[in-house]
């Protein structure tokens, strides 16, 4: 349980760091709705929803035996009749989450990889942290570093946030970058979008195993790529 929370904490603040990413990317395409609604923030209370943000993870966790879960944060709102490129606006905008889960990704990569020939974090205490994520083992109680568990942790919920997201499924971000290379009516995207949430949760409990073997494998690449493990 311990790994549990700490995994859904750090989801939760990736995910309001990609819901903030989404009204930047608005607000630079000249759409300040977000702005206006005092979504601009990092403050937890203005992003936490009690379903997306609590419920949907126990649910999916519990829900696929423990091989897949997520959350999400208060979508921020945007108008994309207000962004000054109508056709990519709201693709720009789409992708600028899963971009900032990425680059919080590289970053903390980066670090950690500093850390590991520095020796701050042994390299053999990163392999083994990374074999016991994806395995579900114990990360707190495993005795290892305790800046390789939350690093590690961070890396991993960031790609897997950055890469579920880029499904092109509605509501996730994937959808609205297909939207904007697609010929669709408007009043067809927003059916799709509307309805789209419970498909979504019944597409992500059927083929979680290949969703969730598809990111692990993007995963390792990313790890072997900027770990060189």
């Amino acid at each position: 349980m311990p790994d549990l929370i700490l995994l859904i904490i750090v989801l939760i603040m990736s995910a309001i760091m990609h819901e903030v990413s989404h009204g930047l990317a608005a607000l630079w395409l000249g759409d300040p709705t977000a702005k206006y609604a005092g979504r601009l923030t990092l403050n937890p209370l203005s992003h936490l929803d009690p379903f997306g943000s609590f419920l949907m993870p126990l649910l999916l966790f519990f829900g696929t035996g423990g091989r897949f879960f997520f959350a999400s944060a208060k979508p921020v709102p945007y108008n994309p009749y207000n962004l000054r490129d109508q056709q990519y606006g709201p693709a720009i905008v789409g992708a600028a989450g899963p971009l900032s889960n990425i680059i919080i990704a590289l970053v903390f990569g980066i670090f950690l990889r500093i850390f590991m020939l520095s020796g701050l974090v042994p390299t053999g205490d990163a392999i083994t942290l990374i074999g016991n994520i994806f395995s579900g083992q114990s990360l707190l109680g495993s005795g290892l570093s305790g800046i390789g568990i939350l690093f590690i942790t961070i890396i991993y919920i960031n790609i897997l946030l950055a890469f579920f997201n880029l499904i092109p499924f509605p509501p996730l971000d994937g959808s609205k970058i297909l939207f904007a290379v697609l010929p669709m009516r408007e009043e067809t995207k927003l059916r799709l979008e509307r309805g789209g949430f419970i498909f979504l949760l019944i597409f992500i409990v059927i083929f979680s195993g290949p969703i969730f073997t598809l990111i692990r494998f993007i995963e390792l690449v990313f790890f072997k790529l900027i770990l060189g493990i």
